[in-house]
């Protein structure tokens, strides 16, 4: 919703890495965009393993997380959702925390895989995200290997989102 007087839009920051062009991820996009054409910032950040972190060797982290980006931009193109990205820190966290610094979002969708397949989960990256940053974050569950299996239309954004509280 705009607010009066032809304030800026309510604006809405992505964080995904994998999951990044998930139909879960894309509905729940759409279902906060579509109703008051809020401004959309997707953020991959660039996964790298500690060793190539360490000695600054993350030309392949940054060019597959932008690969993931773009993907993910185009797909919610498709759907009629124009959106901005870039590459964040390889700390979803941090990305969080440094984009939040140029785009002062009103809401943050953090989109992982199920437990059991979610590094972020098992690091509790969206808790920690919770216990730092002041907007409400909503967790996205994506699961690429159901929805290759089933049609996207059968999938609905409400049985994809996990509780918000009990993360």
């Amino acid at each position: 919703m705009r607010e009066q007087g032809g304030a800026r839009p309510r604006r809405i920051l992505v964080i995904a890495n994998e999951t990044v062009a998930g139909e879960a991820l894309r509905e729940a996009i759409a279902h906060e965009a579509f109703d008051d054409g809020a401004e959309i910032l997707v953020v991959c950040p660039a996964l790298n393993t500690r060793l190539k972190h360490w000695v600054s060797d993350v030309d392949k982290a940054v060019a597959a997380a932008a690969r993931r980006l773009d993907v993910s931009l185009a797909a919610l193109a498709e759907i009629g959702i124009n959106a901005n990205g870039r590459v964040g820190d390889a700390d979803p966290v941090q990305a969080i925390q440094d984009a939040l610094q140029t785009f002062p979002a009103d809401e943050i969708i953090i989109s992982t895989h199920p437990r059991g397949r979610s590094n972020w989960l098992e690091k509790g990256v969206v808790e920690r995200a919770r216990d730092r940053v002041d907007p409400p974050i909503t967790h996205v569950v994506v699961d690429l290997v159901r929805e290759q299996a089933v049609p996207s239309s059968s999938l609905a954004p409400e049985a994809a989102r996990s509780a918000p509280a009990s993360e």
